[in-house]
């Protein structure tokens, strides 16, 4: 019966104990090869994802496109999120694809695809929506490149070192791709002013020589399953996630009279269609003798609770990013001293201590994984970020910065010792032959967890503003001679694009009042309007509101995370 034959069997194999990781055929050198490739690959993609994240400002100035205009937002929100919603999209399909026909041809194509994006990317032609469109596009089949590195590197690297060995190996990677986040942030904050082309360009040369090496360097050394393709999970899949994260998407911007998209009848039906998609592909997926998702891997329990905590890490950091850059951006650097155009810049160099932290965590927590098991690290790691979740709450806006860099060193060392113990968990508890598809699984829960989170910490945001920053900034403005109509129209705009002004380093109320009405006010009111304290002082109060809410939202997903990593089991054995 179909059912019957829907999910193959569990290997009895004890977790970690494939003996042909142990000797690859390929000399003993072979998985240091394929350690410092996948690592350049992570590395490329994640500065990738970000570098464009700080440069939005340059790029729509280069192409002549206003992206606070309302008619614009879409623009600005696929650019930002585009990346990251294709990938959560296809990465299981990929993984899928790397187990039935080799996971290097799979990964090695991933970084053609990058490279040829890259090239595309800084070709740009035009002005305008159609410039956006042009950039949109190469961005969204980048993301297919990323989606073949993404499901494919942590299998490649899993093949290639015996399981006692795993957690060093796999701490080195996840460093390379958090640490690539932070340093495009910097890397684009530098580019972005020299010229926005740089930002795309300066990945080629790694591109084409990773590209190279993959090529020559990199073998398969798992057994190839020949299987069928699950057409239809595969179909319903793409469909159901794809509607749930554009709604996701849309479901930020205003709508109507709200200050958010949630109650636009579009968002709820593309929301509610995509769930009722994704039941409809776990009923297929039950059903099918080769399925795209083994539904039994779920079994396992290291697996499934290790993907719990890992979805709700994501899930409770994903955010975060956002928020400090909109945090720094919009308050703390104009208010010592830093112009608004500077602020893209330092708001990278202000956050280093979160990417010291990493840097310090992750590799150290892969070894000794590899010596006393993972769940000692992953439930404290996910603890002290919480506790750093908690320190940020109670910390002023306007803080000295010594106690947010302890913060965010702490956060930083939270999520280092998580991120490579909890993939060390999941993977060693995975059949080698499915290692591929449960990489991809992986992927998708922490790529899908990272667009919810952006979501709802921008939503949380927004709402917090929208309830007190209306009557705070028509009385600011009324103060200083706006006009009533002005500030009456100005107090009405949505938050959102307050923060996108934030985000963007553009001078918010420059943006947001205009040349005509700073023309025809006195020219100290205008120039104090437009300076760096009238601004940040407006936003503090109700801006902490939203912070306050927010941070609540992501230490209660931290402590679930740490709740779920308990329950994985002591640890595997390791052989």
């Amino acid at each position: 019966m179909a059912g019957d034959t829907a999910n193959p069997p569990i290997s009895t194999q004890p977790p970690g104990t494939d003996p042909l990781a142990h000797h690859s055929p390929h000399g003993p050198h072979y998985k240091w090869v394929a350690l410092s490739n996948t690592t350049i690959g992570m590395l490329m993609v994640m500065i990738n994802q970000s570098i464009v994240l700080i440069a939005l400002p340059n790029i729509f100035d280069g192409i002549k496109l206003n992206p606070l205009d309302p008619q614009n937002t879409s623009y600005l929100l696929w650019m930002m999120m585009g990346f990251m919603v294709v990938t959560a999209v296809l990465v299981v399909s990929f993984g899928r694809l790397g187990d039935m026909f080799g996971r290097v041809r799979m990964y090695n194509m991933g970084f053609a695809v990058f490279t040829v994006c890259s090239i595309m990317l800084s070709l740009t032609f035009g002005h305008g929506s159609q410039a956006a469109l042009w950039l949109i596009g190469w961005r969204v089949v980048q993301g297919i490149g990323g989606a073949l590195i993404f499901a494919n590197s942590t299998a490649i690297l899993t093949d290639a070192f015996p399981a006692n060995q795993r957690g060093t190996a796999l701490g080195i990677n996840v460093i390379a791709g958090i640490a690539g986040s932070f340093l495009g942030l910097m890397l684009g904050g530098v580019l972005g002013p020299v010229g926005w082309r740089w930002i795309f360009l300066v990945s080629v040369p790694v591109s084409l020589f990773g590209t190279v090496w993959a090529y020559l360097k990199l073998k398969d050394t798992s057994e190839r399953r020949p299987a069928k393709m699950d057409w239809w999970g595969n179909l319903t899949f793409a469909v159901g996630l794809i509607s749930v994260l554009v709604g996701i998407t849309y479901g930020i911007q205003p709508y109507g009279g709200s200050s958010t998209g949630w109650s636009n009848p579009w968002v709820i039906t593309a929301m509610g269609g995509g769930i009722v998609v994704l039941l409809v592909f776990c009923w297929i997926e039950t059903r099918v003798a080769e399925p795209l998702f083994h539904l039994s891997l779920f079994k396992i329990k290291a697996f499934t609770a290790g993907n719990l905590a890992s979805l709700l890490a994501a899930l409770g950091r994903g955010g975060l990013q956002f928020i400090l850059i909109i945090w720094l951006q919009g308050i703390w650097l104009p208010l010592h001293g830093y112009s608004f155009e500077q602020t893209p810049l330092w708001a990278g160099i202000y956050m280093i201590p979160l990417t010291v932290g990493l840097l310090v965590a992750a590799p150290l927590s892969g070894m000794l994984a590899d010596r006393f098991g993972s769940r000692l690290f992953t439930v404290a790691g996910a603890l002290l970020n919480a506790l750093s979740f908690g320190l940020l709450m109670i910390l002023p806006v306007d803080f000295p910065y010594w106690a947010f860099a302890l913060i965010l060193v702490l956060n930083g060392l939270g999520a280092g010792l998580f991120a490579s113990p909890n993939r060390v968990q999941i993977m060693n508890s995975l059949p080698p032959q499915q290692r591929g598809v449960g990489a991809g699984m992986t992927a998708t829960f922490q790529n899908t967890a990272m667009v919810l989170s952006i979501g709802v910490f921008f939503s949380l945001i927004v709402l917090g503003l929208s309830s007190h920053l209306p009557s705070a900034m028509y009385s600011g403005l009324t103060q200083q001679g706006v006009p009533t109509a002005a500030a009456t129209q100005i107090s009405h705009l949505p938050p959102l694009a307050v923060l996108f002004a934030c985000f963007l380093g553009y001078n918010p109320m420059k943006q947001l009042l205009g040349q005509q009405v700073l023309h025809n006010l006195p020219a100290d009111k205008a120039s104090y309007l437009t300076g760096r304290s009238f601004f940040p002082h407006l936003i503090t109060g109700p801006f902490q509101d939203g912070l306050t809410v927010a941070f609540w939202f992501a230490l209660a997903a931290c402590l679930i995370a740490a709740g779920a990593s308990v329950v994985t089991g002591g640890g595997t054995k390791r052989a």
